[in-house]
């Protein structure tokens, strides 16, 4: 018998039919409610081609794929509530682009029509139908303490790209709802739909469809498009500076202060002070937060703090 893993009730799988090939859709429902959790599993159970398992957090649930990994089956449809750990921590794990898009409301969850939900149950687990499982395990440690569904969607795709993301939202947010789609999920639904249109969307994104609600289409092509123009305009104002410019921007996002960088790259601190200077001039910011903003939002990455410093006379200019 399997051990238990902490945060996830043991998942009831359908045995198999006799004669009949079928083929399995392999669900994990995350939501810190645990009744909405418990109760929506149980209702997608009641499809004969259906496990599904359920978790009450982040952590709880990459344990989970992280032994389905280990077992060799994976999941197909992660199902993420958008708000998850909102009420128990909030914050906690998120970026802060995400904690900032983050409007939940600390009142009753909505539900799936057709499965109960008890307002206000909050949970550390849950769980139904099914297994743990992935062909990877590379985004657990990205999410050990995440607690927001975008984060959790974020973390699981960069390190089990197989799963098919689903965030399961209470309010109609085109903003998040377009962070969620950029972070990596396959759809955004509410959480107020029926319960065979949610069936509908599971299958449709392992058919490589994205869902989002028509209400929602307009609002979320808008803020899409917003954010790959910012993007762009990030990457030409980060294209216009120097190699050891770029290097300083990315200790600076790596939250290096002057002597740090000094330090790492041997450099004095009034010339660090000045490649400073000239990179946000450059950038057009007035504070090293919104240079580091800029950063991001052009894909820039952090120092790599545990490798090697940079040679002395190395050539960056």
């Amino acid at each position: 018998m399997p051990p238990h893993i902490p945060g996830v009730v043991p998942a009831l799988v359908h045995p198999p039919t006799l004669g009949v090939s079928v083929v399995r859709i392999r669900v994990l429902v995350v939501d810190d409610h645990r009744i909405f959790a418990e109760s929506l599993a149980a209702a997608l159970a009641a499809e004969p081609d259906v496990d599904v398992a359920a978790a009450g957090s982040g952590p709880a649930a990459m344990r989970c794929l992280e032994r389905a990994a280990a077992e060799g089956r994976r999941f197909d449809v992660l199902l993420v509530d958008a708000d998850l750990g909102a009420l128990t921590a909030p914050g906690a794990g998120a970026s802060a682009g995400q904690a900032a898009a983050r409007t939940a409301a600390p009142g009753a969850r909505g539900s799936v029509q057709g499965v109960q939900s008890v307002p206000g149950a909050r949970t550390a687990s849950a769980s139904h139908p099914a297994s743990e499982a992935d062909n990877g395990t590379g985004g657990a440690k990205a999410v050990e303490g995440a607690v927001d569904g975008i984060s959790l969607v974020a973390g699981v795709r960069s390190g089990q790209g197989g799963v098919r993301a689903v965030v399961l939202a209470e309010k109609d947010d085109p903003r998040r709802a377009a962070l969620a789609l950029q972070a990596g999920a396959s759809g955004w639904v509410a959480k107020d739909c029926s319960l065979q249109r949610l069936l509908a969307v599971i299958r449709g994104v392992l058919r490589d469809e994205t869902y989002v609600a028509p209400a929602l289409l307009t609002g979320v092509l808008r803020e899409l498009t917003a954010a790959r123009k910012h993007r762009t305009e990030s990457e030409r104002l980060v294209e216009s500076l120097t190699p050891r410019e770029r290097e300083v921007l990315r200790c600076m996002v790596a939250g290096l202060g002057r002597k740090a960088v000094a330090e790492r790259l041997f450099l004095s601190p009034h010339t660090v002070r000045t490649h400073m200077q000239n990179v946000l001039g450059k950038l057009g910011v007035h504070s090293t937060l919104a240079a580091v903003a800029l950063a991001r939002r052009a894909g820039v990455g952090p120092a790599d703090l545990a490798g090697d410093v940079v040679e002395r006379g190395g050539q960056l200019a």
